[in-house]
């Protein structure tokens, strides 16, 4: 199995930028699809962004379609949410986590998943 530990989350002003990784061990991260998911207090976790293996297509909640970007390293074996026109909405915990053969929107669908960082943008 593959393990998978975020960071880069933290607190920014809404109008900035952050950039998470997610770094994957055990595992070769190209192989799987990948996903980024968020979770605001009270809320339902909720799909953000997925990639296919090899990075073959990315796709995007239309949410944050045109402010955040999916990409993978797989010289470092890491995976990045780049985020960037920040909203307080895009306020939550956001996760990574992978499974077999394609991205879902459903997080049921995922087989791992790290531990989640925090992202905070004030107004």
């Amino acid at each position: 199995q593959v393990q998978l530990v975020e960071s880069g989350g933290g607190l920014v002003q809404a109008g900035g930028s952050l950039r998470l990784s997610c770094a994957a061990s055990g595992r070769t991260v190209s192989v799987y699809a990948m996903g980024w998911f968020r979770q605001a207090p009270g809320k339902e976790r909720e799909f953000v962004a997925g990639i296919m293996p090899n990075g073959a297509g990315t796709y995007y909640a239309d949410s944050v379609k045109g402010r955040f970007t999916f990409s993978v390293d797989n010289a470092k074996n890491t995976i990045y949410l780049q985020m960037n026109s920040l909203k307080p909405g895009d306020t939550a915990v956001y996760y990574c986590a992978s499974r077999r053969n394609t991205w879902s929107t459903s997080w049921g669908q995922y087989t791992n998943w790290g531990q989640g960082t925090q992202v905070t943008v004030s107004s």
